[in-house]
């Protein structure tokens, strides 16, 4: 059975002699470990949005909730490309991911349930939600739901070597 698991591509030029890519195994581990992670969003006019979120990382999709008015919401509804950022403030140590994807929004209830869960077992309240509709509801109101399934993803290793990894889904 062949593995569903993409190679790791070495970027040689930024990465220390000896280094290796990471494998997308780690990667993964880190990207469900996480706590916090950056949305990059496109605003209409073209300018760039960042904003620091909570997530979920499960069957190989990062997930996330925000309210239907904020910015990052209306930003992928005219434009669903984004990257999400995790990592670690360290130079001496860590993996920093960037993940390229489209963001979907999740509207049946199996699925939102399923993310409901995860949310619970990985972070204490604000962050606890009820499934209603086709959306969450949590203490700031209604939010909905999106799915990121990486297109291309970048890890930045550092410690004893650097090395820059890219895989391709």
């Amino acid at each position: 059975m062949a593995s569903s698991e993409p190679m790791g591509e070495l970027h040689r030029e930024y990465s220390s002699p000896g280094a290796t890519p990471t494998p997308w195994s780690e990667a993964s581990r880190h990207l469900q470990e996480a706590e916090v992670y950056w949305l990059s969003t496109v605003r209409p006019d073209g300018r760039p949005h960042v904003t620091p979120m909570v997530a979920v990382f499960m069957d190989g999709s990062l997930y996330f909730n925000t309210g239907p008015a904020e910015r990052k919401a209306k930003n992928l509804s005219s434009n669903p490309h984004c990257i999400i950022t995790t990592g670690c403030n360290a130079l001496s140590e860590g993996l920093d991911l960037v993940v390229e994807g489209d963001a979907v929004r999740v509207t049946d209830k199996s699925n939102l349930q399923r993310v409901v869960d995860a949310y619970a077992a990985k972070y204490q309240s604000p962050f606890r939600f009820t499934v209603r509709d086709s959306s969450v509801y949590g203490e700031g109101g209604e939010a909905a739901v999106f799915r990121v399934t990486p297109t291309k993803a970048f890890g930045y290793g550092r410690g004893g070597e650097f090395s820059a990894t890219r895989w391709r889904f």
